[in-house]
């Protein structure tokens, strides 16, 4: 029989329940067993669950039939217990290190106690990390125990399921139980301090307390809130059954309307509307269990008074004086700075009182740079699926001329650009719109992402100031008008769910940029080749490397015309740069001398990776989307432990691991040029990896992601009448180029240099802000 059994509850936190586990699992005290309990949850929760019960085989898992509830789960969780003690950790949170062996320790030095209270800190998403305010007061005791009888004040502790260890026996004798709704946490809190026959505390922090940007039940408002009402019924009604709690209905009583007030008072819980009719409930609730002599605290008199008396009317004076103050304060402070930028701001809010027009689709992608990536593909299938939508993209001056003939588009702060930005029903995007962008109420916003991330992304970036030169909290404003995400893969999902904590729809459709990697045929890609100047029976290698945050300008991390000379011709070596660097007059200088070939503008990467027998680089997202070709993949990574250490990583992706390394990994020019020689670039030892990496990477991109993504959100279909997903094991990639077709066991040889001509010579702008992935 287990110390512990941790009971974590899980519904739609699949970006957070991994790091809940592993901190968990990761502590020092073993003797524990975690009981997950998926409570229904549509997301991938559940899925992490399982991946965990089958590497450790103390975590068991249930799965119910239908959503309860947090206190249905808990209460579930609660009946597969074998342990000593119940501990209840919500997914969203986690334990800090060396957590359960002190309260293992500080339960043995007060004799196995009923019931132990320990401290906790709150981690706000921006990075803040802030102690509670019962430190002083958990750590008055020491070692000895008490009950509420001797110690009122412990009912003024937190009260919450996950900041105590319940002697699994005293829980059982009592008959506890979490009541449905939310605020389940404080009847039952409450009833376990005031039976305990011996309550200890421990003053160290054990558990962080994250405070989500968007997704906490409590902060957000609803008649939901409501819930609060019978919980503390059911509280009471636990009293009266016991004539022994009697004593303890004052303080209960007392906490009960504090615990009203604050919530009435919290725009995140009650809304404006609601707020009469909370009110006048809690009055009702502070009649019928107002105990006889109860005498309120002085320091809220007054507001237990107008409770008392019913007068929400002079409540809300109060509150509208007290909020108006410190509007007016904010409002002058904003004065300072919004002096400018009327007119067009102006000409915007006027176009907003105008109707929507239900048949506009508004698009962009890159920071207004084209027509390209998922949007481009998304607004194709819908000239195919949905007609009546008529597509407007937003470009930025310098690249109109580039525009797909009959393109019909807004330059940026133009007044069409405003109207259509006031008027559209749909906007698609693969980065967010710009902060002046205002959402109406039935606007749509489609984040399709650019990327799968390998590098840390969104709030993770906190740590990294390499990376993180951007306000956060911007971000997640931008990110709060998203109401629907386009995901590849579940890791994307975790990582974005996590990241960006908003409310939006997670919509697992495959990146439709992609759905050419399985819709090509032969003829296309032979024509791609033929437009790059690849001659027949070369090998040709995409060579794309990402940005460094930590250096300003392009800096090559390959000496490109010593590695032309060693591959020779029989390989043409195509060089694609991150499209936030201008053009690198040394990479143009090899270009001219045949000796690489520039293509970084070309405006379709899609069209290179179809082009490409091999990718050859970095840690660029484009080996997810590529792994789609299941063509070979070679990370080059000279200076991984620079990147990693300056922009954060998701998985080691050197590691050799199936899933987190897709082929063969170099670290020097000698190495890489083996990798070609031997022919280890792709032989089985690759291959395996990559079948790996595309089993966990390549999920939903199986040729119908746009059509998914337009049926989902232009067409408004419901999510359970889209396409199903192909399996990995029955899609067929576009064809190979034949160059790849030669007998992968026979080593390749070392021929001469390839001079090719550069068809592309379209300049494109470079500067732009930090990107999302």
């Amino acid at each position: 029989m287990p110390r512990f059994s941790v009971v974590v509850p899980v519904f739609k936190v699949q970006g957070f329940v991994r790091e809940c586990l592993d901190s968990v699992l990761s502590q020092s005290f073993t003797d524990l067993e975690v009981i997950g309990v998926d409570d229904h949850s549509p997301d991938g929760s559940g899925r992490i669950l399982d991946e965990y019960a089958a590497r450790d085989e103390r975590v068991r898992v249930l799965h119910l039939p239908v959503n309860g509830g947090l206190g249905r789960a808990r209460n579930t969780g609660v009946e597969l217990a074998r342990g000593d003690y119940l501990l209840f950790l919500d997914s969203d949170d986690s334990y800090l290190p060396g957590a359960l062996a002190a309260i293992d320790r500080q339960l043995r030095a007060c004799g196995d106690p009923d019931l132990l209270v320990f401290d906790h800190q709150r981690s706000y998403w921006w990075g803040k990390v802030e102690p509670s305010v019962f430190g002083e007061q958990l750590a008055g005791p020491g070692a000895q125990t008490s009950t509420v009888a001797d110690h009122p004040e412990l009912l003024t502790l937190f009260h919450v399921a996950w900041n105590k260890a319940y002697r699994r026996a005293f829980y059982l004798r009592e008959g506890f139980s979490f009541e449905p709704g939310l605020y389940e946490d404080a009847p039952l809190s409450n009833e376990a301090m005031v039976c305990a026959r011996s309550i200890g505390c421990l003053s160290r922090v054990c558990v962080d307390y994250r405070q989500r940007y968007q997704g906490a039940i409590t902060r957000s408002p609803g008649r939901k809130h409501f819930d609060i009402f019978p919980q503390y019924s059911s509280l009471f009604a636990f009293v009266a059954r016991r004539p022994a709690l009697e004593a303890y209905r004052k303080v209960l009583f007392e906490r009960m309307v504090s615990h009203y007030l604050f919530c009435v008072r919290r725009r995140d819980r009650v809304r404006p509307a609601d707020r009469r009719a909370y009110f006048r409930q809690a009055a009702r609730h502070y009649r019928a269990h107002r105990p006889p002599g109860f005498r309120p605290p002085r320091r809220a008199a007054r507001d237990f008074g107008l409770l008392a008396r019913r007068s929400y009317t002079l409540f809300a004076s109060r509150e509208l004086v007290r909020r108006t103050a410190g509007a007016t304060r904010r409002r002058t402070r904003r004065a300072r700075g919004t002096v400018g930028k009327v007119g067009y701001r102006g000409y915007y809010a006027l176009q907003r009182r105008l109707p929507l027009r239900e048949d506009l689709a508004v698009y962009s992608a890159y920071w207004h740079r084209g027509v390209a990536c998922n949007p481009a593909a998304i607004e194709a299938k819908a000239r195919e699926l949905a007609p009546h939508l008529k597509a407007v993209w937003i470009v930025r001056r310098g690249a109109v001329a580039s525009l797909p003939p009959g393109t019909d588009h807004v330059v940026p702060h133009s007044p069409r650009y405003w109207q259509v930005l006031a008027r559209a029903k749909f906007f698609v995007n693969n980065v967010n719109f710009h902060d002046h962008v205002v959402k109406r109420p039935g606007q749509r916003h489609v984040m399709t992402h650019h990327g799968t991330p390998l590098k840390t992304m969104g709030l993770d970036q906190q740590p990294y100031p390499a990376a993180a030169r951007m306000s956060f909290r911007k971000l997640l404003r931008r990110a709060s008008r998203w109401d629907v995400s386009v995901t590849s893969n579940p890791h994307s999902a975790e990582v974005w769910d996590r990241v960006f904590p908003c409310s939006y729809e997670d919509l697992p459709a495959g990146y439709p940029r992609n759905d050419r990697f399985a819709t090509a045929t032969s003829e296309e890609i032979a024509a791609v080749r033929d437009r790059l100047g690849i001659p027949p029976g070369r090998v040709a290698l995409l060579y794309a490397p990402t940005m460094r945050d930590y250096r300003k300008d392009y800096v090559p991390c390959l000496d490109l015309e010593r590695l032309s000379a060693e591959l020779g011709e029989e390989y043409v070596l195509l060089v694609r740069t991150h499209y936030f660097y201008g053009r690198d007059t040394g990479l143009r200088e090899l270009h001219a001398r045949g000796l690489v070939r520039d293509v970084s503008r070309h405006p379709s990467m899609e069209d290179l990776c179809l082009a490409a027998d091999a990718l050859i680089t970095d840690y660029s997202s484009v080996m997810f989307d590529y792994a789609n070709l299941d063509r070979p993949i070679v990370i080059h990574a000279p200076d991984w432990d620079s990147y990693r250490d300056s922009r954060g990583v998701y998985f080691d992706l050197l590691s050799g691991r199936p899933g987190e390394t897709p082929g063969p990994v170099t670290r020097t020019e000698e190495e890489l040029t083996a990798v070609f020689r031997d022919g280890s670039w792709r032989d089985a030892g690759s291959r395996a990896l990559r079948a790996a990496f595309r089993e966990r990477f390549c999920a939903y991109d199986d040729g119908r992601a746009a059509e998914r993504v337009v049926r989902r959100v232009l067409l408004d279909e419901p999510a359970e009448a889209l396409p199903p997903v192909v399996p990995l094991a029955e899609r067929r990639p576009a064809p190979a180029p034949d160059a790849s077709a030669q007998d992968a066991s026979t080593p390749e040889t070392a021929p001469e240099t390839v001079v090719i001509d550069d068809p592309h010579t379209t300049p494109g702008e470079t500067s732009a802000p930090e990107p999302l992935n």
